[in-house]
């Protein structure tokens, strides 16, 4: 464990000292300027010559090394990036072309550990790049930055003995949420304008809801998991899946666009060779919404509460067709406190079945938040009803940040006792308090395959948002 502190210490000394160093030779670079672009902003720069990407990659290598002092997010610096750098001109074509990316710490990189926070995982670097960090290499992207998860993987905070506690980017005495929670700290504290993750029961979606960013869990299979590790091997029922997190949904889906690509399937023969659809994602034709105030299982915050019922009155008012959608309650069979489980949330509910019966397009539904306490995220397990039944079924499901906690959320949280009152209806509470100014978000789902359709509806609820702020 000391030596892969000792590691992660020294390429973060050598990464300042280099950045400390082009500073020097480039006195007159902005690195505000090209902090504040989105990501087309920033690769429309980068492909008309108007950015280097020297400029870009200092600029964020500066920013993602001051965010890690306050956040402790990242597990590594991948000191290649720099001889990366000087031939990155080669891929100039590519749609990721110049632009540096984070990636979590289970993501395959070629001598560097994949260790899931896992002490005997560490000292067994990776004999090659994943197939995800093989084709952003060839789309021109800059892996630069191996991003902290919590120990095994399989929790939603982002804590390891190794590493350490990652913390909130808005509020350091909340976590960032996890599994992919370094990649939610960084991304949210604008280290990084585009990160990569994995999700099995919402690794992706939580991070990105408790640090008020966007990112999409995409169908299973949609995109390789070829060198992504798990913490064990043989779950086939669930499968995690990779996917991007970014500052906004049009990142998302330029991040799917180069990564659906030829040489991906090439790489991995096992991944439908389906390009990402344009049309689709780009389409305006209004949409028929299904919509999910409360799953019948964890009472909502209300802030969760809000937030959905504010995107809902914002897609009617957009001329969309949104239906209320039926769920049944979990029921109590002793009168001790018990463990629920997924199982009481019927999912044949919101099977593909009845799914086509309802005639919607797409679902709208809460998400877990906002940013929880330290110490609660193993103890409620519970409240993954709301994200870990989209993994059993399949959909592809993202997350956009739509508001912030305000006093009221908080005053009206004073009066919470949740559907049972019960052990976890108590630690729910707990868990969410004090969490005034703290993003809030929603969840967008699509059936299997659709993963553009997500992505459009994704991007429908964050452009009405940002309309009705103005």
């Amino acid at each position: 464990m000391q030596r892969a502190r000792n590691r992660r210490a020294d390429g973060l000394q050598r990464a300042e000292e280099a950045v400390l160093q082009y500073k020097k030779s480039r006195p007159g670079t902005d690195p505000a300027l090209i902090l504040a672009m989105s990501l087309s902003e920033l690769t429309n720069s980068l492909q008309e010559g108007l950015l280097s990407p020297e400029d870009v990659f200092y600029s964020y290598m500066e920013k993602t090394l001051d965010v890690n002092k306050d956040l402790n997010c990242c597990t590594g610096i991948l000191l290649e990036s720099f001889d990366q750098l000087t031939s990155v001109a080669s891929n100039k074509e590519g749609l990721l072309y110049g632009v540096p990316v984070s990636i979590k710490e289970n993501y395959s990189y070629k001598n560097h550990d994949c260790s899931c926070g896992v002490v005997v995982n560490l000292e067994q670097p990776a004999e090659k790049d994943s197939v995800i960090v093989e084709v952003l290499k060839r789309q021109g992207a800059i892996p630069f930055v191996k991003t902290n998860l919590p120990q095994a993987l399989l929790n939603y905070d982002c804590s390891n003995p190794i590493y350490g506690q990652s913390l909130n980017p808005h509020n350091l005495q909340k976590t960032p949420g996890g599994s992919s929670g370094g990649e939610g700290a960084l991304v949210g504290g604008g280290g990084s304008l585009l990160g990569f993750g994995s999700d099995v029961g919402g690794s992706i979606r939580i991070p990105c809801s408790f640090c008020g960013i966007c990112g999409l869990k995409p169908t299973p299979g949609r995109l390789s998991s070829l060198g992504i590790q798990p913490i064990y091997r043989g779950q086939k029922s669930v499968p995690s899946c990779p996917g991007p997190m970014a500052r906004d949904v049009d990142s998302l889906a330029l991040a799917m666009q180069a990564l659906l690509c030829d040489h991906m399937f090439s790489l991995d023969p096992t991944v439908p060779p389906i390009p990402f659809n344009k049309q689709i994602y780009q389409s305006s034709k209004p949409l028929r919404i299904g919509y999910l105030e409360s799953d019948g299982y964890t009472q909502p915050s209300p802030s969760m509460t809000r937030g959905i019922r504010e995107v809902k009155a914002l897609l009617e008012q957009a001329g969309h067709t949104v239906r209320r959608t039926h769920t049944h309650t979990r029921t109590h069979t002793h009168t001790h406190t018990h463990t629920h489980t997924p199982h009481d949330l019927r999912p044949h509910e919101i099977s593909d079945g009845k799914w086509r019966r309802l005639n919607i397009d797409v679902l709208l539904c809460p998400m877990i938040g906002p940013a929880f306490n330290f110490d609660y995220c193993g103890r409620i397990t519970s409240v993954l009803s709301y994200t870990i039944l989209y993994n059993l079924l399949t959909f592809p499901a993202g997350v956009v940040p739509v508001s912030t906690v305000t006093a009221e959320d908080e005053e009206e949280l004073r009066h919470y006792e949740g559907i049972f009152k019960d052990h976890w209806d108590k630690l729910f509470k707990q868990a969410v308090t004090g969490g005034e100014g703290l993003p809030v978000a929603v969840q967008c789902i699509a059936l299997p395959w659709q993963d553009e359709l997500c992505l459009r509806f994704m991007k429908e609820v964050e452009q009405l948002v940002k309309q009705s702020r103005k």
